[in-house]
Parts: structure tokens; C-alpha cells; sequence
């Protein structure tokens, strides 16, 4: 068949990326926006700055910010995975930040010096922080599997 115009049918794969690849558009887009919002509200309820604390080279800040985010992206990619709509992707990473909220407040309960630590870079308490958000965050993301 060489010489002959492939016509539509000869690449089935072209045709059901050129379907998909506005939706995966969208999500992508969603999903790189939610994780900015929790970015923001997480960096607005911690009472340290991380970025200036990374951007001073402190491993601490960086891990705890790290393990936060990744307790926050397990749930989304679980959700943008699984979800029928971006209604629902939306909804439920809402209620991963809502988990990481939690966890970040019940980390400072249970370390009243967590603060402290992390300012001045003691890479223990980023550890515990960020092991802390990301396991709960694993969990998170199993309880949204059907």
C-alpha cells in the first residue's frame, strides 16, 4: 500500500488522542491549578515562611513543604485518576487540603516547639512534619479508590 493517502482509518491512535487530549488539557490544567491554591493556603496557615526559609537553604522548611504537597498531590492524582468529572476533582481536592489543614494543626499540638525546629532548620522536625502529611495524605488518597 505504498503510494496510497493513509486515510483516517489507519491511525486509530491519532484519532483517539486528538479526542482526548482536550480533556487531558483540562484536567492537567485544574490539577496544576489546585495544586497553586494549596500552595497558597498552606503557606498562609503555617506560622513559618517556607519558601524564604528554602530559598535560605533550609532542608527542614523544604521537607516539611515537600511532604505537605505530596499528602496533597496523592489524593489529587487518586481523584483525577478515578473521577468522572472535574466537579468531582475539584470537591475532593478540597478535601485533601481540608486532611493537610488537620494534620499540619494536630502536628503543632503534638509539638509545641514544631515552629521553632523547623526555623532553624532542624531537619528531624521537617521529617516528622512532612512524613506525617505525606502518610496521611496516602491514606487519603486510598480512601477515594471505589
Amino acid at each position: 500500500m505504498h503510494g496510497q493517502p493513509a486515510d483516517s482509518r489507519a491511525m486509530p491512535e491519532l484519532q483517539w488522542l486528538a479526542a482526548a487530549f482536550p480533556n487531558f488539557v483540562r484536567y492537567v490544567v485544574v490539577g496544576f491549578a489546585l495544586v497553586g491554591v494549596f500552595l497558597l493556603a498552606y503557606t498562609l496557615i503555617t506560622p513559618w515562611r517556607e519558601f524564604t526559609l528554602i530559598r535560605a537553604g533550609n532542608s527542614a522548611a523544604a521537607t516539611a513543604l515537600v511532604g505537605a504537597l505530596l499528602g496533597f498531590c496523592l489524593p489529587l492524582a487518586n481523584t483525577i485518576a478515578q473521577s468522572g468529572s472535574l466537579a468531582d476533582v475539584v470537591l475532593w481536592a478540597l478535601v485533601a487540603l481540608g486532611v493537610q489543614v488537620i494534620v499540619h494543626v494536630v502536628m503543632r499540638l503534638m509539638l509545641p516547639q514544631l515552629k521553632a525546629a523547623i526555623e532553624s532548620g532542624q531537619s528531624a522536625a521537617g521529617i516528622t512534619a512532612g512524613g506525617f502529611a505525606a502518610c496521611f495524605g496516602l491514606i487519603n488518597a486510598a480512601c477515594l479508590t471505589t
